[in-house]
């Protein structure tokens, strides 16, 4: 391109630069244009390959001959493998109850803890009658014993066992070793002294409280407060009488045994 005589020397250096830049952005243009057919090319040549083997003639399948079988020797196992386990497998072991001598102060626990044991282990037991036979095991000393020998003394005289079930097992053994007027005695504990925590942790004397309490039949929230703040240490009932702040309310029996527990 031709350019006037009077252009200046810059504006005509601009041109030719501009000039030559397009000249160069063609040029790069119609490569990247051929590299483009070329690939388009290969990429057409390649789907019409894929045609004619896609469309042409299924290969025959070649069968292969039956495999020759040999049976293994029989394999007997090193012990016999049970088809499911039992519900005594899946769960923890129990423990058993421990042995009871006939005290009062621990027949409540003891008949208790074998009413647990029967409940999670009923598989275990047939009938009423093993689970009596199984309880009786654990009378090994002192009254409880003695009780137990009579039971089998009288079998042998008549040839039956005097006890045919667990509900009269239980009937007769809270005859025989539960206290006689147990809540009553509950009763007159909690109007006395005796159940005073004294020189007991706080947590020791709340143990037994609530024990008292179950066993007497208590439920008023004011009466087991009364019971509860009574029974404290003379201390930490002036510490509790004089917190500025906190102080629990006459009916809110678990204020004040976290409050106790607290000052101990």
């Amino acid at each position: 391109m031709s350019l006037p005589a009077d252009t200046p020397p810059a504006v005509a250096d601009a041109l030719g630069y501009l000039q030559h830049h397009l000249q160069e952005l063609t040029e790069r243009q119609n490569a990247s244009e051929h590299v483009i057919n070329n690939t388009l090319v290969g990429l057409t040549a390649q789907i019409q390959q894929l045609t004619q083997l896609m469309t042409g003639p299924a290969p025959v399948p070649t069968v292969a001959p039956p495999p020759v079988t040999t049976s293994p020797p029989p394999v007997n196992p090193p012990f016999p493998v049970p088809s499911a386990l039992t519900k005594q497998q899946t769960r923890p072991k129990l423990p058993s109850p421990p042995d009871f001598s006939g005290e009062w102060t621990s027949s409540r626990a003891f008949l208790n803890s074998c009413t647990l044991y029967l409940r999670l282990a009923l598989e275990q037991f047939s009938c009423d009658e093993e689970k009596i036979f199984w309880t009786l095991a654990f009378f090994k000393d002192g009254r409880a014993a003695r009780w137990s020998e009579n039971l089998f003394y009288q079998e042998v005289d008549t040839g039956v066992f005097p006890i045919q079930s667990w509900a009269d097992f239980e009937q007769q053994f809270q005859s025989q070793f539960f206290p006689v007027n147990a809540k009553a005695n509950v009763v007159n504990a909690l109007e006395g002294s005796a159940y005073y925590q004294e020189n007991r942790t706080v947590d020791d004397y709340l143990d037994s409280f609530l024990t008292l309490v179950s066993n007497a039949g208590y439920t008023d929230p004011w009466t087991l407060v009364v019971k509860f703040r009574r029974g404290l240490r003379t201390n930490i009932q002036g510490q509790i009488a004089t917190m500025p702040f906190g102080q629990p309310t006459d009916t809110d029996l678990e204020a004040w045994y976290a409050t106790a527990q607290r000052i101990n």
